[in-house]
């Protein structure tokens, strides 16, 4: 609690004593403050969108550097929320970046963090891999934190409490949209590809094994987080 009341204290421009009652009676900080800061970039958030994790940062990081593997490439963002990995890649990269989202209302939340942040985001409605196919987008990579959450699985109440469900729970032991992108993906990628997701710590093998299911021969990458959790997947063929 003392980090967060430091935070809010930094941070916060109304009624302190205000604030720290409502963190007091379980919202998350960056909802009381309205904004966080990912990857140096500052993002509003509210009750509409998730809230952009450090893990998350460090898939932002992964892409980067294995983004080096393309020339000039077509990166989409799968569920992009607030938008702050689309944003982050598109300030890093210097590039364009598709982001999609279910959610209109995230969708808001996202188009304002563009504007705010003056980052090239195209964004498209719909759900998964869906209005990429619709409008005939190739990509050469496929970026994606999608809700992970076994469906009854035990999370922390401010978490459950305050932020969308919508972007947290997933059928299937977890593994729904995941599986999703990946039945889908031949019909929007290049020949040359490379797809990052995020996963929950007991997810990598299920994925590994989705992933050559739907795209046959291709290389599987199981990747730990600095808690040293299993946090990342990248699918490529390179």
């Amino acid at each position: 609690m003392e980090k967060e009341i430091e935070y809010l204290k930094k941070y916060y421009n109304g009624d302190i004593n205000d604030a720290i009652k409502r963190l007091e009676d379980g919202e998350p900080v960056q909802y009381i403050v309205g904004n966080v800061d990912f990857y140096g970039y500052f993002l509003d958030v509210d009750k509409r969108v998730l809230i952009p994790r450090r893990e998350t940062e460090e898939l932002v990081e992964e892409v980067i550097k294995r983004s080096k593997a393309f020339n000039n490439p077509v990166i989409v963002d799968v569920g992009t929320g607030s938008g702050a990995i689309a944003i982050s890649l598109s300030k890093e990269l210097n590039i364009k970046i598709y982001a999609s989202d279910i959610s209109t209302d995230a969708l808001e939340v996202a188009k304002y963090n563009v504007i705010k942040n003056n980052a090239n985001v195209d964004f498209l409605n719909g759900d998964m891999l869906k209005p990429y196919i619709k409008n005939n987008v190739k990509v050469d990579i496929i970026v994606s934190n999608p809700p992970y959450i076994k469906e009854g699985e035990q999370i922390e109440d401010v978490v459950r409490n305050n932020e969308p469900h919508i972007a947290l729970f997933a059928k299937n032991k977890g593994l729904e949209f995941y599986e999703s992108i990946l039945k889908d993906a031949k019909k929007i990628l290049n020949d040359k590809f490379l797809i990052a997701f995020e996963i929950g710590q007991t997810q990598g093998e299920k994925i590994k094994l989705l992933a050559t299911k739907y795209l046959g021969k291709v290389n599987v990458e199981i990747k730990k987080d600095l808690s040293e959790k299993n946090r990342y997947v990248f699918v490529y063929n390179y």
